[in-house]
């Protein structure tokens, strides 16, 4: 047993003691994922990384509170978060900035693979916008800018604006940063 799985193991016994269930299904990633006593399984395969430890702790939360999705939020706007706004520029909205032209092309495909509601959001300014659910009650909205003569693409993430209350910080932030791992290994089919 590594030290991820102890973790999710640990806050899965939490859960469990807790409500009187077998199992959850959920989507994550875009991935069907059920969660048991024994463990977070994506696609039948046990999860035993950092994606594991992120869909255990949102269990813990998800089943009692609802989701508020508008306004989005910056991770600047949630508490005690400037520690954390580097790492996540570079780690989560960064690393999407050469795919700008890309995931327009495939927008609806992400969409429909990581998960969208049949909702209408907000417009922001930027080129076009994503809203992502990579855990069911948690949306990720991705404001895109592509390169022109003045400036360079860009990309910014906001989380709704109650995600907080259905994960930690870190975690949270974590689930950004797999999400845009999950777009561009999406934008690569």
């Amino acid at each position: 047993m590594n030290g991820y799985e102890k973790v999710i193991l640990d806050n899965l016994k939490k859960v469990f003691a807790k409500k009187n269930i077998s199992e959850i299904r959920l989507k994550a990633l875009g991935e069907d994922c059920v969660v048991r006593p024994d463990g977070v399984f994506i696609n039948e395969k046990k999860e035993v990384s950092p994606v594991g430890i992120i869909i255990s702790l949102y269990v813990q939360n998800h089943l009692e509170k609802e989701p508020v999705f508008e306004p989005f939020i910056s991770i600047r706007e949630i508490p005690h978060s400037m520690l954390y706004y580097n790492a996540f520029h570079e780690n989560s909205e960064r690393p999407l900035i050469p795919y700008v032209r890309r995931i327009y092309e495939k927008k609806d495909y992400i969409l429909n693979k990581i998960g969208s509601l049949k909702k209408s959001f907000s417009e922001d300014t930027g080129d076009f916008f994503l809203v992502l659910f990579p855990l069911p009650k948690i949306a990720l909205k991705y404001i895109f800018y592509f390169e022109d003569e003045e400036f360079p693409a860009s990309v910014t993430c906001l989380f709704s604006k109650n995600a907080i209350e259905f994960l930690p910080l870190d975690p949270l932030a974590d689930l950004a940063e797999h999400t845009g791992k999950k777009i561009i290994e999406f934008i690569n089919e």
